[in-house]
């Protein structure tokens, strides 16, 4: 804004509100209006007038709107909700929204990507273990996978209902996929030390033991009384107490 002598307009409430999502409501206004108080004239330092507090639209950064956005898939439906919808839910407008991201496929795939990534990196973490039989590293991967699970609970559960339908669908299914894949070859170890009892396939075992891991997204909620170490506890010695040979 170009300085004048004159006093400044009152800052326009809804002003520039849209253009990003991570303004936020209440900001200081360290750029407000210098004009003069009532009384003292235009020579007056804008330095002693008191501030201006600017007001707006509520705002998102982009990892909350990224954390809001999956709350609203996870509730509505990925194919039954529209940016509009998106944005209704959020109390924010289209343009701010895609101030962060292009597409809704585009906000899907972040949804998705967080808990998949968390993921990945823990079974891959405990895969890599040294110093442990593969039935204790298979064990410790299933305990990660239910504490990621539920500290991603949103994401992960938008993971577990895409069919793909589309690119970025096709591509969580194969990521996921890939960590089958991984504890797959665990169980094929635990088998082969004679840590697993061998008269079940790998592929049934590894369906098995994540049937029980994704199934508490069923169920689960935040705020749930139990803490999730505990839950992770209980799902690994359940599955296991009968698999073990």
């Amino acid at each position: 804004m170009p300085k004048t002598t004159s006093p400044a307009p009152t800052p326009d409430l809804e002003s520039g509100a849209d253009a990003a999502v991570g303004a936020q409501t209440g900001a200081t206004g360290a750029e407000a209006s210098a004009g003069s108080e009532a009384g003292a004239g235009p020579e007056a330092n804008a330095s002693d007038q008191p501030k201006r507090n600017r007001r707006g639209r509520p705002g998102y950064d982009r990892e909350t709107l990224i954390n809001k956005a999956t709350e609203v898939f996870v509730a509505r439906g990925y194919d039954g909700t529209s940016m509009d919808t998106v944005a209704r839910e959020l109390g924010i407008t289209k343009s701010a929204i895609y101030h962060h991201v292009k597409s809704k496929e585009e906000l899907l795939h972040l949804a998705i990507n967080r808990g998949i990534s968390a993921l990945d990196s823990a079974v891959e973490d405990e895969r890599q273990r040294t110093g442990l039989t593969a039935l204790e590293r298979l064990r410790a991967a299933v305990h990660a996978s239910v504490v990621i699970l539920i500290e991603y609970h949103h994401s992960v559960t938008l993971l577990l209902r895409v069919r793909g339908n589309s690119d970025v669908e096709r591509e969580a299914l194969e990521q996921r996929r890939m960590i089958d894949d991984k504890i797959r070859v665990l169980v094929k170890e635990a088998i082969a030390e004679g840590g697993l009892r061998s008269d079940f396939t790998p592929g049934l075992i590894t369906r098995l033991l994540f049937g029980m891991v994704n199934s508490i997204t069923e169920w689960y909620r935040p705020g749930y009384p139990v803490d999730p170490e505990t839950i992770a506890d209980a799902v690994t010695s359940m599955a296991f107490n009968g698999l073990e040979a």
